[in-house]
């Protein structure tokens, strides 16, 4: 099995792979039809120029005699923290068990290393019980749940990080006072891409048990727009978020 980055002539084997590992994954909850939509809007080939122009994605396909059988795809967001983001690893039913996600995993893991990030964050539905307990069994911790709306309904995901350099807690966690005169708490180690700069989760307390919403790492401003997608603008610099991945189930 070979490790590459991904081409633009993978995207018809990536979707396929993606669509096969997500109705594995997550059938039992999430209808087909929905997984195969999301799909489609995710990897089709404007996506799939996009990302391999992209010089702060990490796409890497796995390939077993000639078959796309496993890809993972990251970015880097950089701000007060360097945070490399798994957007997606997947690998064909058939092939599980045979460390194909170990493999790119560590391969993606080396490549936000040499680019300086911080720590890696991987999402997964609590759906999915294999992915959570793989990304466990390789060291990542879990810290954060949240709901997410897929097809009318509302689910559980699941945040996990692995911690790369060397950023204690203090440093991840700051006070601050809003325009308002409320006190929040910024979360420098969860962020989420913007098109300038990262935006940065805020809590209601240190313990982050209660959300506030998002400040922009552009300008620091709290004042923000986001809609139902989790489209975020910052209302004063524009710096903005795409929606979130699941954007497309909502078709």
């Amino acid at each position: 099995m070979d490790l590459r980055d991904a081409t633009t002539d993978d995207a018809a084997q990536i979707r396929s792979v993606a669509d096969r590992s997500m109705v594995a994954s997550y059938g039992h909850a999430i209808e087909e039809a929905t997984i195969e939509d999301a799909v489609e809007e995710w990897y089709d080939a404007e996506t799939m120029n996009d990302a391999a122009e992209d010089e702060e994605a990490v796409f890497v396909v796995a390939v077993d005699d000639g078959e796309v059988v496993g890809f993972v795809q990251a970015y880097v967001s950089t701000g007060r923290v360097v945070v490399g983001e798994i957007d997606w690893l997947h690998v064909l039913p058939e092939h599980r068990g045979e460390g194909v996600g170990t493999q790119l995993l560590k391969r993606v893991e080396q490549v936000l290393s040499d680019r300086g990030v911080d720590l890696i964050e991987g999402r997964v539905l609590t759906d999915n019980e294999a992915g959570a307990n793989f990304y466990a069994e390789q060291g990542y911790e879990r810290v954060s749940e949240r709901a997410v709306g897929i097809g009318g309904e509302e689910f559980e995901e699941v945040e996990y990080v692995k911690r790369l350099g060397d950023t204690g807690e203090a440093a991840l966690t700051e006070e601050r006072t809003t325009e308002d005169g409320t006190t929040v708490y910024v979360a420098y180690d969860d962020a989420v891409r913007g098109s300038r700069a990262p935006f940065y989760a805020v809590y209601m307390d240190a313990e982050r048990s209660e959300r506030y919403g998002w400040m922009c790492g552009q300008d620091e401003s709290f004042d923000l727009a986001m809609d139902t997608m989790e489209r975020i603008e910052c209302n004063s610099c524009r710096n903005r978020r795409k929606a979130a991945r699941w954007d497309a189930a909502y078709l």
